[in-house]
């Protein structure tokens, strides 16, 4: 299923209200972001299959596949963390030294397992460490509930590109019907971390699985991020879904002309 743009121009800026259960403002929100991940990042490779639903490496690659993404394009992944979407990027692109990653948490970065030659970068998706126009594609996984700006990260994703370039952001949002968006509560905030602690992982592992869930039920709406998406310059800004589990698994794509 494809949602077209809207014709309302309604930019956001923060994807979500405060979580004031974690932080009280925007300050307070990176140090909490940046300290979370730094200390669950051995964790995160195995309890994010608990929440894969059919997102592991296939899906990833065929939603990189679907926006575009083409052998011998030069990558972004933007929130590369551990480095997932990065490993797809480099299949499809069969050379690791045209892939590069970004990521605001050092122990992401140092936890992150990546081919080599792929090179990876401290920053933040408002203030990526690279020159105007020169990547083809850029990615991101399932971090776009994390950036403080949607506005200003959207606009330095336009600056990276070069015309012509496509970008693919993975995203999670949660069901519209009530009954689909508790099945997935219930599960994010209980199963998961339940899971988590049981299989040694740490009582932080357990919370970021806990704040995961309260970023997905209060980020703004997709057709308010395809509108930003659109206002940061980009064209043919679309949500793409394939019919995935209680839809929620969704790839926002769109073109710098």
């Amino acid at each position: 299923m494809t949602t077209p743009s809207s014709p309302n121009d309604q930019v956001v800026h923060a994807p979500h209200r405060p979580l004031t259960d974690y932080y009280a403002g925007e300050e307070e929100r990176r140090g909490f972001l940046r300290g979370l991940f730094d200390r669950t990042a051995a964790d995160y490779d195995r309890v994010e299959r608990l929440l894969a639903f059919g997102s592991g490496p296939w899906y990833r690659g065929q939603a990189l596949r679907r926006a575009g993404l083409a052998k011998g394009m030069r990558v972004l992944d933007v929130g590369t963390g551990t480095g997932l979407v990065a490993c797809e990027a480099v299949r499809l692109v069969g050379d690791a030294t045209l892939v590069t990653g970004v990521d605001p948490s050092s122990g992401m970065l140092a936890n992150a397992r990546v081919p080599t030659g792929v090179t990876l970068l401290e920053g933040s998706a408002e203030s990526i460490p690279l020159p105007n126009a020169s990547i083809d594609f850029l990615s991101m996984g399932y971090a776009l509930r994390h950036i403080g700006d949607l506005s200003a990260a959207f606009e330095e994703f336009y600056r990276v590109l070069r015309p012509g370039g496509r970008i693919c952001l993975l995203e999670i949002t949660a069901p519209e019907r009530a009954f689909g968006r508790s099945l997935l509560r219930l599960y994010m905030r209980g199963v998961v971390p339940v899971v988590a602690r049981l299989s040694g992982s740490g009582a932080e592992t357990a919370r970021l699985w806990r704040y995961y869930w309260d970023s997905i039920d209060a980020c703004a709406p997709p057709a308010r991020v395809i509108d930003t998406l659109a206002a940061a310059g980009f064209s043919a800004a679309r949500r793409h879904t394939e019919g995935h589990l209680l839809s929620m698994l969704a790839e926002y794509q769109a073109v710098k002309p």
